[in-house]
């Protein structure tokens, strides 16, 4: 029976080849062809900046990625992916990703930035402009970490780290059949975003007593910046000078309500938009009150200008300067109350005047108020910060633990009762240092500062991100409009033959990870399945052959008599 069934077999085969593979190749890839990739996480990705400022293009300038995992242990990283933890990161490691044309670079944060070590966050924090100094073709990413990318982080890590103390018959094999991941982003390639308008606000308290009143104007700008716009949340810089801000108008709206403490200046607030992007809403809000118009209170007789940045923290209070105020002036009064109130309500404070003189020659000025230094206003900038050079100003690592509001409601009750000494010309009256204005009723409402803050860094407020309908301007604009008379909006766009900034899109995406073999496994699975089929069309070929070698050898043995 047997040697019909061979005599069957071989002459099938041997007269049709074709049909050996129709019947066998189908089978053979039903049983060995995988699955389906599967997604094992999804998450969401924020990406670096990509803006255009005077020309200059800095960020990253992709969006798209497609390739596989490593971490930066790896020998190499071209065309990778680069995944690296925060608190892994440095300046040196990020460079070798970029030296070696990495595909992209995924940057994982911690959960609760503000419970990272200090000397980390302060690494970090100073890293970030020189991230952003040059433009790059490479995408980078900024991720949150949860229980599944970690995970995927540290399967990474093991296949990466494990290759350089293994021989190369090991590093093959192990790459063979190792699990891998490739990262996919479901988003487009970033483009230009067209006729983006940035907000500005403005509202007012009219004085009493005549025409030509002096015009007192509060400015601090509401946008935030850091490496990635969509976790820039920037909660002392400026969430802190806008919380001061709207609670010095609620404070002199009370006492503008009444004829005996109705001053005999106009108070002009501004909250302005783009003050991370060389403070373009303050330019455009000066060009149309100074060369658009023939009536506007910055046309008159201007007091000075003061710029709230960054004080929601730190015993000092800087006052900087362009130009040294001159003995006799109105700004120069302000300064002497500032050092009055200091020293005779909060010694603990250390209060010093910073000069610094505006360089034109810079892609962008120091501080707010040297916008208006150049139309030739008096202006200065209060901050707790000794420098425009503070990492803090552009971080997302300015969160909200950042403020103290003790502090913060500190420093606010300093620059009111100093505004209230110049207004009411309380030194010259014989008006102690000591004197406080605003106590009892008027006191400086701790719950409203916090609340103002806490709405603030609920949502990053990047340029890029808050529009004209954005709840962020609609809800300023109401509270403006609360304590202020005559608030309206501002709007700036870039001009289309030369603009000065260009915003791009793509900035938050959705990525993939999905569990897969690395390209090496597909060849050796392919080599495997040739020899396979090699070997069953050799033993089909020579079947009776086969089948004699094998009858030989399992028929018993014949007994020897």
């Amino acid at each position: 029976m047997f040697e019909e069934a061979s005599e069957v077999f071989d002459n099938m085969f041997k007269s049709s080849f074709p049909l050996t593979f129709i019947v066998f190749i189908p089978a053979v890839l039903i049983l060995v062809s995988p699955l389906p990739a599967e997604a094992a996480h999804e998450f969401t990705v924020y990406r670096m900046q990509q803006y255009d400022l005077q020309g200059q293009a800095y960020g990253t300038r992709n969006a798209i990625l497609n390739t596989e995992a490593r971490t930066v242990e790896a020998e190499v990283l071209s065309r990778r992916c680069v995944i690296m933890r925060l608190a892994d990161f440095s300046y040196d490691k990020y460079q070798k990703a970029l030296r070696q044309s990495a595909g992209a670079v995924v940057i994982i944060l911690p959960k609760n930035m503000s419970a990272m070590p200090q000397d980390i966050v302060q690494q970090f924090m100073e890293l970030e402009p020189e991230m952003l100094a040059t433009e790059t073709i490479v995408p980078v990413y900024f991720a949150e970490e949860d229980d599944e990318l970690l995970s995927i982080y540290t399967q990474t890590l093991t296949s990466s780290s494990s290759q350089g103390s293994l021989s190369a018959a090991e590093v093959l094999l192990h790459t063979a059949t190792a699990n891998g991941f490739q990262m996919v982003t479901s988003g487009a390639q970033s483009k230009a975003i067209s006729d983006w308008a940035i907000t500005s606000l403005e509202g007012r308290l009219t004085g009493v007593g005549g025409e030509d009143l002096p015009t007192i104007v509060v400015v601090a700008h509401y946008d935030t910046f850091g490496v990635a716009p969509w976790l820039s949340y920037g909660a002392d810089s400026n969430g802190s000078g806008v919380s001061m801000l709207l609670e010095l108008a609620r404070l002199f709206s009370k006492l503008y309500t009444y004829k005996r403490t109705h001053a005999a200046y106009n108070l002009l607030f501004f909250v302005s938009g783009g003050g991370k992007f060389n403070y373009q809403g303050t330019k455009r809000w000066l060009e149309d009150n100074l060369d658009h118009t023939d009536s506007s209170l910055l046309q008159d007789n201007v007091a000075f200008v003061l710029c709230l940045d960054t004080l929601g923290n730190g015993d000092s209070l800087y006052l900087h300067v362009s130009k040294p105020p001159k003995e006799g002036t109105p700004q120069y009064s302000l300064l002497k109350e500032l050092e009055t109130v200091v020293a005779s309500q909060h010694p603990e404070v250390k209060f010093s005047m910073v000069h610094k003189k505006i360089n034109l020659a810079e892609d962008m000025l120091a501080w707010e108020h040297e916008r208006f230094g150049i139309r030739r206003l008096p202006a200065f900038t209060l901050s707790h910060l000794p420098s425009h050079r503070s990492a803090q100003r552009s971080s997302i690592m300015d969160v909200r633990p950042h403020v103290d509001v003790d502090k913060l409601s500190r420093n606010t009750k300093v620059v009111a009762e100093a505004l209230a000494r110049v207004i009411y010309n309380l030194t010259e009256k014989g008006a102690y240092g000591d004197l406080q204005i605003f106590t009892e009723q008027m006191q400086v409402q701790e719950e409203h500062l916090s609340a103002v803050v806490d709405w603030l860094t609920a949502q990053p407020r990047a340029a890029q991100l808050v529009d004209k309908d954005s709840s962020v301007v609609s809800t300023l604009e109401y509270h403006l409009s609360h304590y202020l008379k005559d608030v309206k909006r501002h709007y700036v766009k870039a001009d289309k033959r030369d603009p000065e900034f260009v915003f791009y899109d793509q900035l938050k995406q959705t990525m993939n990870a999905y569990r897969v073999k690395p390209a090496i496994f597909d060849l050796l699975l392919a080599f495997c399945i040739a020899a396979y089929l090699g070997m069953m069309y050799l033993a089909i070929q020579n079947f009776g052959l086969l089948y004699s070698i094998v009858r030989r050898i399992t028929l018993p043995k014949a007994k020897a008599h």
